[in-house]
């Protein structure tokens, strides 16, 4: 049930079957969760913290204007809230993009593996530090970051992660979200996005359709997004 997430975990650092057996046995139940819904609201009490199995989940903050701002896309294999183990509420909401299917685990259990599996506590701690490198790189694009350059940073950086957990394709991967989401993510708007994309295909660099991207150029759209992959830690280290 929560292969992504020790895939993820392995590509950072050995795991044993010990570990991996106290993983799953710490997840108490799983849910099917349909698209839009929020699974955490900001300032609620949390006792639980929850992992993604399969779908798409984004963290963002509401405006006073209605709009909104995401601050990450969650893939299969990240927890959406394991700093809520220690802040108990979060500053944001956390929301299925797409039909979902989540795992929680209570707070109770994880307080017994940082206790009695320290190893394993340091790698669940290393996943939110990636997490924070993931916000600094959005507040980069979002800062000084051409459109260009955000929108193919961020097709750069996802098409990293879902290869980490077996969901993409040498070329390409799936993306099943709007315009107006991606816009979101970048804080541009949709019509601006629009033009990028068909800018993006023109250069031939990117294609998005059918929530699918497929990558025509990766060493190009590396160097105009200015992307370099080690702030997500794939590469195993020495820890």
């Amino acid at each position: 049930m929560i292969e992504k997430a020790i895939l993820k975990l392995k590509a950072r650092d050995t795991l044993s079957a010990e570990e991996e057996d106290v993983l799953r046995e710490a997840i108490q139940r799983s849910e099917d969760v349909p698209s839009d819904r929020i699974l955490v609201r900001p300032g609620e009490e949390l006792s639980q913290s929850i992992l993604l199995l399969d779908g798409l989940v984004c963290r963002y903050k509401d405006m006073r204007n209605g709009e909104r701002q995401i601050m990450e896309l969650h893939v299969p294999g990240d927890f959406l809230d394991l700093h809520g183990f220690l802040l108990k509420r979060l500053d944001h909401h956390v929301m299925s993009l797409v039909p979902s299917r989540v795992a929680f685990m209570p707070h109770a259990r994880l307080e017994r593996i940082s206790r009695e599996h320290p190893h394993l506590t340091r790698l669940l701690w290393l996943t939110t530090l990636i997490d924070a490198a993931i916000h600094r790189e959005w507040l980069v694009s979002l800062g000084r970051r051409t459109a260009l350059a955000r929108l193919g940073h961020l097709f750069c950086e996802m098409h990293a992660r879902l290869c980490v957990v077996g969901l993409a394709a040498p070329n390409g991967f799936p993306l099943p979200i709007t315009q107006a989401d991606l816009a979101e993510c970048l804080g541009l708007t949709s019509v601006h996005v629009n033009r990028v994309l068909r800018r993006l295909r023109e250069e031939g660099l990117a294609t998005f359709r059918d929530s699918w991207v497929e990558i025509l150029d990766s060493e190009r759209l590396r160097r105009i997004a200015e992307f370099d992959p080690d702030y997500l830690q794939i590469e195993r280290r020495p820890r």
